[in-house]
């Protein structure tokens, strides 16, 4: 369970992760070594895996976002996953075995990336979703 003060700190990190513990800390009111303290634990802990980077995604040149529901025969092969396209894939429950979140420059990478796997034999159906605005996205 998360202190509040280590709420605190992951939201700032989410905020701003280049933010210098010198900063959090001011903010919290805490002093720097507490703060960097429990960054540590935390990481250690497993809760913060690792800091990165929010992109923007039109800037990027991954600006045509699409979701897949897909069911499948058997488990998909890691190089399914591995394809730079696919950002999160989620196990789900009901009618599809998996949500998938892609990222495209354009209709035309996406529609290339259907027809491949349309060609993967694990995958029995698919319903595809385009995203046509971006209300909210975290890391």
């Amino acid at each position: 369970m998360l202190s509040d003060s280590d709420t605190k700190i992951l939201a700032l990190l989410r905020e701003n992760s280049r933010a210098t513990i010198r900063e959090i800390a001011k903010k919290i009111g805490m002093r720097p070594s507490t703060v960097h303290k429990r960054i540590s634990q935390l990481k250690k802990a497993g809760v913060i895996e690792k800091f990165t980077v929010k992109l923007n995604n039109e800037k990027a040149g991954e600006g045509f976002v699409a979701f897949i529901l897909l069911s499948t025969s058997k488990e998909l092969s890691s190089s399914f996953l591995n394809n730079p396209h696919i950002k999160e894939v989620f196990g789900v429950t009901g009618e599809y075995d998996l949500l998938v979140k892609l990222k495209f420059a354009d209709a035309s990478e996406f529609n290339d990336f259907l027809i491949s796997l349309r060609k993967n034999t694990s995958v029995i159906k698919s319903l595809s979703m385009i995203a046509t605005i971006n209300l909210k996205e975290e890391l």
